[in-house]
Order: C-alpha cells, then sequence, then structure tokens
C-alpha cells in the first residue's frame, strides 16, 4: 500500500485534466483518473459523481460568488454597478489560474455534451443573478436581461482572458468589456 499523500481532490482534477488533454474527454476512463492520481476509482466517486464533473466542480462557488458581491453591493448602486462588484468577484476566484482554465475551455470545447454543460453553467448563473437583482428591486424585464448581460461579459471577457498571449488580469478584461458593451449601448 502506498504512502498516503493529501489533496485527493486536487490531484484527481489534475489527473483529469491532463487525461482528456492528452487522450480526449471521450477515451479517457475513471479508472484511469484514479490510477493518474495515485488513488481508486472508489476514491474518485467519493469526490466527483462522474468524470464530467470534474472540470464543473467548482460552478456553484463561482455562482454563488457572483450572486452574492450583487446581492452584498451598497444600496446606492446602481444595477450595472452591482453587476460590475459581481464580476470583480468572479474574477478572484480565477486568480493564478489561467493556464488551468485555458486548459479546462480546450476540453470543453473539443466535445459537445462538456459546451452543452457548460452552457446550462452559464444559465444557471443567469438565473440566480435575475433572482438577486430582484431582490435589489430591479423589476422585469429588466432584472433579466441585465442577469444576462452580466453572463455575456462574463463569457466574453473569460474567452479573451484565456486567449495566447493575453496577459492583463481577469477583472481588468471583464471590466474593459462592461466598458465596451455600455459605450456601444450609450449607457457610458
Amino acid at each position: 500500500m502506498g504512502r498516503w499523500e493529501p489533496d485527493a481532490r486536487g490531484r484527481l482534477a489534475e489527473a483529469a485534466l491532463e487525461l482528456y488533454s492528452e487522450r480526449g474527454y471521450e477515451q479517457t476512463t475513471v479508472a484511469e483518473i484514479a490510477g493518474r492520481a495515485g488513488l481508486t476509482e472508489r476514491t474518485f466517486f467519493r469526490h466527483y459523481a462522474d468524470k464530467r464533473e470534474v472540470l464543473f466542480s467548482g460552478s456553484a462557488e463561482l455562482r454563488e460568488s457572483f450572486v452574492r458581491a450583487v446581492a452584498d453591493a451598497p444600496e446606492s448602486a446602481a444595477p450595472m454597478d452591482a453587476l460590475a462588484a459581481g464580476l470583480d468577484a468572479m474574477s478572484e476566484m480565477f486568480a493564478g489560474r489561467r493556464e488551468f482554465a485555458r486548459e479546462r475551455q480546450a476540453v470543453i470545447t473539443a466535445n459537445a455534451e462538456l459546451k452543452e454543460r457548460e452552457l446550462i453553467k452559464l444559465a444557471s448563473i443567469a438565473a440566480s443573478l435575475t433572482d438577486a437583482l430582484r431582490g435589489r428591486g430591479v423589476a422585469e424585464p429588466g432584472a433579466s436581461l441585465l442577469a444576462e448581460v452580466g453572463v455575456a461579459v462574463f463569457k466574453v471577457g473569460f474567452e479573451r482572458w484565456i486567449a495566447a498571449g493575453e496577459k492583463r488580469q481577469l477583472a481588468q478584461v471583464m471590466r474593459e468589456s462592461l466598458t465596451e458593451l455600455k459605450a456601444m449601448t450609450g449607457g457610458g
């Protein structure tokens, strides 16, 4: 029996991403992920429901961070400023993780099932944001429109941030994307 090593969850995530990048998502098995991490399949399933969830395990925390920052923005903040605070909070979660994000996104882009899961994640964020904006007193359809705008700014900003050669921090890219949107719509 091997010596116990800490951070089984992190090791599994790293092993999965390596294998998905090397062999492809569909060609990789849970047994191979566990073996690469030096763990058992049983340990894998203690941490993840399936091999897809390795790539999406932080989704709930990401959504909660975004929504909490929007909800907790000062009452005097305009809805768009509350949205900007949410984008800043989400950006913090990616600090120091650009290479991981690039690899993860490449795996997702190469697989239709994973792209679908990514869209579900983004729709979940938009629904939660809509609720948070309503809680701030933003009426419909404004709350839904602004929530969808927030997700679009996140998606476009994230894609720009992981692009080859990009050096700026994610928060800066998000803010610039939001500023561009405001300028295009006559709101800044």
